[in-house]
């Protein structure tokens, strides 16, 4: 059976005070159509000579995270996504209220988005989440959606345990463990080793991240 990657998706962010520590408290759970935030880190095809003929192995260049959310144009969640394009509000008057953004702010604040697959099981926190550009076109007939283009800091990638991890409890069974090896500076995911009854599934996950 297929596992489900999209149906039970969740995205939370909060806004931060530090820039790129994730707070502890304050997230709100915002719906979204799609998102592509990710962090790759590509590599360089050397480009010296007079080191023989064998090819020489090439080069880690910069990590980058970035892309792109698509959020619903609704009442209770735009406004978190126009602060982080303009930054706070003037609020003004009592029932109803009158939130006036205004543009050319020299400072944006930042955010904290995790983005959680728990069939997966994937649970990525970004930090430093800058929105670079909020755009949306309107229309007189389908869904009204913007999409906010967002630049972080860096990703952070965790997992649950296995009783935690609807596939184990399906099947009854949560014998195992799941060992990650990663830099202690950058986080970066050297290896890993999942010992569990069809853990297969769970290491192409590994593989790709």
């Amino acid at each position: 059976m297929a596992r489900a990657h999209g149906a039970r998706a969740q995205m939370a962010l909060a806004f931060k005070s530090v820039y790129g520590t994730a707070p502890a408290t304050g997230y709100r759970t915002v719906p979204f159509a799609s998102t592509t935030l990710g962090s790759e880190q590509p590599l360089i095809a050397s480009e010296l000579l007079g080191q023989g003929r064998d090819p020489l192995a090439p080069i880690k260049d910069a990590v980058t995270a970035d892309g792109d959310v698509v959020v619903p144009i609704d009442v209770e969640n735009l406004g978190l996504w126009l602060k982080a394009a303009f930054g706070a509000p003037v609020t003004s008057g009592t029932t109803p209220k009158t939130h006036t953004f205004q543009s050319g702010n020299w400072t944006l604040p930042s955010m904290a988005i995790e983005t959680a697959m728990p069939e997966v099981p994937r649970y990525a926190m970004y930090t430093g989440c800058v929105c670079d550009q909020l755009s949306w076109q309107m229309a007189r007939s389908g869904l009204l959606t913007a999409t906010a283009r967002l630049v972080a800091q860096g990703e952070s990638v965790a997992a649950a345990s296995l009783d935690n991890v609807p596939r184990s409890l399906a099947a009854r069974d949560t014998r195992g463990l799941v060992k990650l090896v990663a830099d202690a500076k950058t986080d970066r995911l050297l290896g890993g080793v999942i010992m569990a009854p069809e853990g297969a599934d769970s290491v192409q996950t590994l593989v790709r991240h």
